[in-house]
């Protein structure tokens, strides 16, 4: 579980990142999950976008991806969703 005070520092590393992930028409499939956890493991902080095409509700879907995942949700802006996942072998991102 974050603090607010690292939401904040994680959102501020996030900010200028580009989305890796488009969730469309499919919605959340096995396949995205299984290349958002592999992301998830080399870079940690993780944006992505869903489209206008996705028929599910955006936060259903931020917290589908996060328990399949096993990430944080650190933010859902608009059609973007934030996720944080520490690395188990080469841990990037030092958390306040």
């Amino acid at each position: 579980m974050l603090t607010g005070k690292q939401r904040r520092f994680l959102r501020s590393r996030a900010h200028h990142l580009s989305a890796v992930f488009q969730v469309g028409k499919c919605g959340v499939t096995d396949r995205l999950t299984e290349h958002l956890n592999t992301v998830l493991e080399a870079h940690e902080l993780v944006k992505v976008n869903i489209l206008q095409s996705c028929e599910e509700d955006r936060y259903d879907v931020a917290e589908r991806l996060a328990t399949a995942t096993g990430a944080e949700l650190v933010q859902i802006l608009g059609k973007t969703v934030v996720f944080y996942r520490r690395s188990s072998e080469k841990p990037k991102i030092e958390l306040p």
